[in-house]
């Protein structure tokens, strides 16, 4: 008894310090993040009502995320980043998907409601409890109510830029910034989709005339078999009441009705015989009619999915285009709506100098030029002008071919995006991401406790339209993809 008394003093006192040392966490995490104290985690600040927002940018050190339309910041609250060990790592990403009730497949079912995605191995933006200090595993939480005004403001692409420290856009002019060389886009978008939808018109009308032309030559045949089984059967008629006539045994009165019969049969015979080519007449062109339709039914529906594909190209080169330009690889990539566009090699004036990391927007658009802000992954006292000259001496030491150029000047459009940096594309991006760049001098606890995925999508393809089995019985079919 006296040694389980000591037990408890012991176990008393060891409480008194893990109390004591758990306060002095809490006092040093709050003293480190003290910025983060400064808007209240219950708290969100509006500059305007805004636009759609074209970039999020989260300080890292300042515990915040701020969101920009084209005009400046319209919104900012408090967040709470990976803690340490599974920090949220620093770098350029954008929204991969969206889900309003999402659980957790890694924590234990945990509800990360509005949550946007950035990464396929989990970091998301979503709402939770924010401590005023970094608790998370990695995501980024935002309080619950701006996470569902940020959820419904937002589309699918739009980038976020996690920095260390406190930047945010600042306009910036050069030459070797993209200019559009048309502002047709819109207009071919809509002629395409004009004339896939007349094509899809025509594709409709043709499988009806083919469904037409198909139901009256079934039609057709049926009342040529009807009235060759008929004459099949008159002529049976017709045969027995010969042989009856024929036969000796018959007496002179059977003899008599088979002969009235055979008259009777012959004339229904000859009238079927009339009938029967008016129907074998009538049904040459109804059959040579379903091979016509049939026809143009394929060749209308293969120019209705080549018109849909033209339409959804047109649609795509509506969308932002993404350069990503690496001194690492010295490579430059062109993305447009998640889809690979460009890969070619560029050169680098002094290219073992580090030249730094720089996200570079389309804001809008003035007449025929875009008007271009730029994001410097840098700390807040180097932000301002001085980053902006540094910014353009780091556009000059970047030499590009010419038709690339070309070829990207052709699809800028707001919030279109150059990104240069020092950092080679990270594993994470692949063929359902923007490009993702993380910032290899910074902590990445949050990547590497996380194994990336690709997304699984299930997609099943129905019948079409007026879909009907024959004459294009096998043509089409339900199918399960997954992939």
């Amino acid at each position: 008894m006296k040694l389980l008394g000591c037990n408890r003093k012991h176990n008393q006192a060891a409480m008194r310090v893990a109390t004591a040392l758990a306060s002095l966490t809490a006092l040093v995490a709050a003293s480190d993040f003290s910025l983060a104290a400064k808007v209240r985690p219950d708290q969100s600040v509006t500059a305007h009502p805004g636009g759609e927002p074209i970039m999020a940018i989260v300080s890292l050190h300042d515990q915040q995320i701020s969101v920009y339309d084209d005009k400046g910041m319209i919104m900012r609250a408090p967040v709470s980043s990976g803690q340490k060990g599974r920090e949220t790592p620093a770098g350029i990403f954008s929204v991969l998907s969206k889900n309003a009730e999402h659980y957790s497949n890694l924590y234990d079912d945990a509800f990360m409601p509005h949550m946007q995605r950035l990464t396929w191995s989990g970091i998301a933006l979503h709402g939770g409890p924010l401590p005023g200090y970094p608790a998370s595993h990695g995501c980024i939480r935002l309080p619950y109510s701006f996470a569902e005004r940020l959820f419904g403001t937002t589309k699918v692409g739009m980038r976020v830029i996690v920095a260390p420290s406190g930047v945010g856009p600042v306009a910036i002019e050069h030459p070797a910034l993209f200019q559009p060389k048309s502002d047709n886009a819109a207009t071919m978008a809509a002629a395409a989709a004009a004339k896939a939808e007349e094509a899809t018109a025509k594709a409709d009308q043709a499988r009806l005339a083919a469904v037409t032309a198909n139901r009256e030559s079934t039609l057709a045949i049926a009342l040529v078999r009807k009235t060759e089984a008929l004459k099949t059967r008159a002529e049976a008629e017709l045969a027995a009441a010969e042989r009856t006539i024929a036969s000796a045994s018959s007496s002179p009165e059977a003899k008599e009705r088979a002969a009235t019969a055979k008259e009777k049969v012959t004339a229904r015979i000859t009238e079927l015989e009339a009938q029967l080519a008016a129907a074998k007449t009538d049904l040459q062109p109804k059959a040579d009619a379903v091979t016509i339709t049939r026809e143009a039914a394929v060749a209308a529906d293969r120019e209705r999915a080549a018109a849909a594909d033209a339409a959804r190209k047109a649609k795509r080169d509506l969308e932002p285009v993404s350069v990503f330009i690496s001194r690492k690889n010295q490579r430059l990539y062109v993305r447009q709506g998640f889809q690979p566009v460009l890969d070619v090699p560029v050169t680098f004036k002094d290219a073992d100098r580090p030249i730094g990391t720089y996200v570079f927007t389309a804001m809008d658009r003035s007449g025929t030029k875009v008007r271009w802000s730029m994001v410097g992954l840098v700390s807040e006292k180097d932000a301002g002008p001085t980053e902006v000259d540094r910014a353009k001496s780091a556009l000059e030491r970047i030499t590009i071919p010419q038709e690339s150029i070309d070829l990207i000047a052709e699809k800028v459009l707001p919030r279109s995006a150059l990104i240069i940096s020092d950092e080679a594309l990270s594993p994470e991006t692949g063929s359902s991401t923007e490009f993702i760049v993380t910032l290899s001098g910074e902590p990445q606890g949050g990547l590497k406790q996380r194994r990336r995925s690709s997304p699984t999508y299930e997609v099943r393809y129905e019948r079409p339209r007026n879909y009907w089995r024959s004459p294009f019985a096998g043509q089409y079919s339900n199918h399960w993809f997954r992939f």
